[in-house]
């Protein structure tokens, strides 16, 4: 989601500036890492969503101003991130092969299949894309009706695909505090609406992502005004068309991260579950961009 500039300057001067000296949030339990990412260029920022390779060095990013980038980590023996590197950031195409237009480019959720085909879903003008590579022309999916009805900003911010292809997207805001979320699928060519999920507090939806064994994650953040951004990951799992076994994961203290969007969840060559989240620093000097790695319980 594009931040208002008030909203972004003021999280950044209380990040730079009102938390000098201070101690700051605990850090959770879990947490692996904290990488502050470095880049050059006007398009490099602003990252919605994040993909990890099965192997955990390689990754593909993408941001909400129509722009992706394909990168690898360097470790520690920890297995903590030291470093990036990455190719240019490069704009995404539309259908006719040319550059999206300003209007269409807010594009807010990455999934990446099997094969290498990668969907991306937008927001602005809410619809999903295929693309047979990223720096390819994008193939339309067939439209769900619900989608136009979406406001532009608050619309499909999140998307996930499963081991067999079946692709997963959810808007950011239900509309209503008492309203669950819909998850939106498609398979077979077709969307359907299979279940939802609770709405619980002022959390709204930043990504999903189907982890290696199966089970269905949520990334959720709130903004809590000076205390900056909270983050909560909750998991699910599915019982044909219904998600159960609501667990929170994840949740952390007002100001502990940034502005947490994108999600990758993933296996380590010692077999446990990783999660990798990216953060969007509103393409504002002031704000970083996170690479933030937690340990998830199996």
């Amino acid at each position: 989601m594009r931040k208002r500039t008030v909203l972004g300057l003021t999280i950044g001067l209380l990040s730079v500036l009102g938390m000098e000296g201070s101690a700051g949030p605990m850090p959770p339990a879990g947490l692996i890492g904290d990488f502050n990412w470095h880049g050059r260029g006007g398009l490099f920022g602003g990252f919605s969503a994040i993909h990890v390779m099965a192997d955990g060095a390689r990754f593909v990013a993408l941001s909400d101003h129509g722009a992706w980038v394909e990168g690898q980590v360097q470790r520690d023996a920890a297995g903590r991130i030291t470093g990036v590197a990455t190719g240019p950031v490069t704009l995404l195409l539309g259908t006719t092969g040319r550059h999206l237009p300003t209007m269409r480019t807010d594009s807010e959720g990455l999934a990446v299949a099997a094969d290498g085909t990668v969907f991306v879903s937008f927001e602005g003008n809410a619809r999903v894309r295929r693309y047979d590579h990223l720096a390819g022309r994008a193939v339309n999916l067939p439209e769900e009706p619900d989608f136009e009805l979406m406001p532009h900003n608050a619309a499909l911010e999140a998307l996930a695909i499963g081991p067999d292809g079946t692709l997963y997207t959810l808007p950011e805001d239900s509309g209503e505090a008492d309203r669950p979320f819909q998850v939106y699928r498609f398979r077979g060519g077709v969307w359907d609406k299979p279940a939802t999920i609770p709405r619980r507090g002022p959390f709204l939806v930043s990504d999903a992502a189907v982890g290696p064994e199966g089970r269905f994650y949520v990334l959720e953040r709130t903004f809590l005004g000076l205390g900056g951004f909270a983050t909560r990951l909750r998991r699910f799992t599915w019982a044909g068309d219904a998600l159960t076994d609501e667990t929170v994961v994840l949740q952390t203290q007002p100001g502990t991260f940034d502005n947490l969007e994108g999600l990758s969840v993933w296996r380590d060559a010692a077999g446990h579950l990783r999660a990798t989240m990216v953060s969007d620093n509103n393409y504002l000097f002031l704000l970083r961009t996170e690479l933030v790695e937690f340990a998830l319980p199996d």
